[in-house]
């Protein structure tokens, strides 16, 4: 009776330390289920040298997004400023985690492949001058990215909104509540809606990066237009404002961008 009562006293704590190992415990002592790391997304801006910008995107359609995906990156998308005259390349990758991105990248350069591509692309200079990169996560009222379209002559706008001290909260609160309905009520398409991530120093952003799309320049300006006007618009945004104590922003940036070929959101 002894042995039985102890072999179960035995099993019973290696029950307990396996489930203990799926989930963590609160201070209160109750279990917590262990939740999934969110999406990183990396938006990427290349600067392509003079006259080398259909060389890059040469690179990226026959190369380099392939190599990308070999290596567990998540080709987002891909577009090209309409007004560029600094020849950028915008694109969007997603990875599990920071530290996913930090091992794709290490196996991206070391790639025997890649680097082959690289000096072949380059016999006759550098492609790009100079990359500029944002790390980001999904706003909880984004909506879900939805990779591929049959809508291929999209007009894509990237919009960047700098918050007045202390508004972040109330500018995301507006979107989330208000502007995004209002939004699809005159014809805006809304893509996705990012925060960028806190800096190494734990400084948190005063940004929202968001990409809406339009059928095409006409539409996005007409649809913009009755946006403004739209009387509960304006009611949303004075009442905010009053809340915010002012603007909820200092600036806003646009960009309107076409998607490459190679790209999957269109």
């Amino acid at each position: 009776m002894k042995k039985i009562f102890f072999s179960f006293f035995i099993l019973s704590v290696f029950l307990a330390a396996c489930s203990s190992s799926k989930n963590s415990t609160s201070a209160s002592g109750n279990a917590v289920t262990t939740l999934k790391p969110t999406p990183v997304y990396e938006m990427r801006t290349y600067f392509a040298a003079p006259g080398k910008l259909d060389d890059l995107s040469a690179r990226f359609r026959n190369n380099t997004t392939r190599i990308f995906s070999k290596h567990g990156m998540t080709n987002v998308g891909y577009w090209i400023p309409t007004d560029n005259p600094d020849n950028k390349l915008v694109y969007i990758l997603s990875y599990p985690s920071r530290e996913a991105r930090d091992a794709s990248w290490k196996a991206f350069g070391a790639d025997p492949e890649w680097q082959a591509v690289a000096k072949a692309s380059e016999a006759n200079g550098k492609l790009v001058t100079k990359a500029e990169s944002v790390f980001m996560q999904n706003t909880d009222y984004s909506p879900a990215l939805k990779m591929e379209s049959k809508t291929p002559n999209r007009l894509f706008e990237l919009r960047t909104y700098t918050a007045s001290p202390g508004n972040i909260q109330n500018l995301n609160d507006r979107f989330r509540g208000h502007t995004i309905k209002l939004f699809e009520k005159h014809g805006i398409t809304n893509i996705t809606y990012f925060q960028p991530m806190p800096k190494a120093d734990g400084t948190k952003s005063d940004q929202l990066i968001y990409i809406i799309a339009h059928t095409d320049r006409p539409t996005a300006d007409a649809s913009w237009k009755a946006f403004r006007e739209d009387p509960n618009w304006v009611k949303v945004k004075a009442a905010s404002e009053v809340k915010g104590g002012g603007s909820l922003t200092t600036k806003v940036e646009s960009v309107f961008m076409m998607p490459t070929d190679y790209s999957l959101i269109k």
